[in-house]
């Protein structure tokens, strides 16, 4: 007999906090919108909805005054994600504008090997309780679930924006292909076990 308890998250059984953060308190970090997944052998499922709803939360962002930063995948020249090229650029509808900053990453976390910690503390969003980081971008499974997982060590308390991002079907060990709504669902649902908050839309962020 099963003594599991499924709708209980590792959050609950610590006490961690699971109201929503507020978009005026929060910083934004904008993980991948580049155009290596909206085009090609890395095309992600639903990638023109999350790129149009990562536009409708910079925009907010950009009105709340609140800082921003942009994070790109550098996979090297001749690869999807060359940075030097068209394909591997941030989409033009979520583009950085001065003064929000651009760090480039070769992990998944996108904390990992690089300024990401120090781009935050420049712009007074220090790690600690109650520091709210909102992440939007690719792929859900990958760079935002391991992006989350780094914040969360860090300090942080992310807010995964799910409308703002996407994935891709993939081959699973028995074989079988597990769809990008499955991935996307047990990724986010990930997230939520420990290491943040996942809310469906940019309209369920309070300003």
């Amino acid at each position: 007999m099963s003594t599991s308890h499924p709708a209980t998250t590792l959050r609950d059984v610590i006490g961690l906090d699971n109201e929503p953060p507020r978009l005026s308190g929060s910083a934004l970090i904008m993980i991948d919108f580049q155009n290596t997944y909206r085009t090609g052998v890395m095309t992600l499922d639903g990638a023109e909805k999350a790129v149009a709803a990562g536009a409708r939360l910079l925009e907010r962002a950009r009105a709340a005054g609140i800082p921003v930063v942009h994070i790109v995948n550098d996979g090297g020249e001749d690869t999807p994600y060359d940075i030097r090229a068209h394909i591997g650029s941030i989409s033009d509808e979520v583009a950085p504008v001065a003064g929000e900053p651009v760090v480039v990453k070769q992990f998944p976390n996108a904390f990992h090997a690089t300024d990401l910690e120090e781009a935050l503390r420049a712009a007074g969003v220090e790690p600690g309780e109650g520091r709210d980081l909102v992440l939007a971008g690719f792929m859900t499974h990958m760079c935002v679930t391991f992006t989350a997982q780094g914040a969360f060590h860090l300090g942080y308390r992310p807010t995964v924006v799910a409308e703002t991002t996407a994935t891709r079907a993939l081959t699973a060990p028995d074989g079988a292909v597990l769809p990008a709504a499955a991935l996307q669902s047990a990724a986010l649902t990930t997230v939520t076990d420990l290491f943040g908050l996942v809310v469906p839309a940019v309209d369920d962020l309070r300003d």
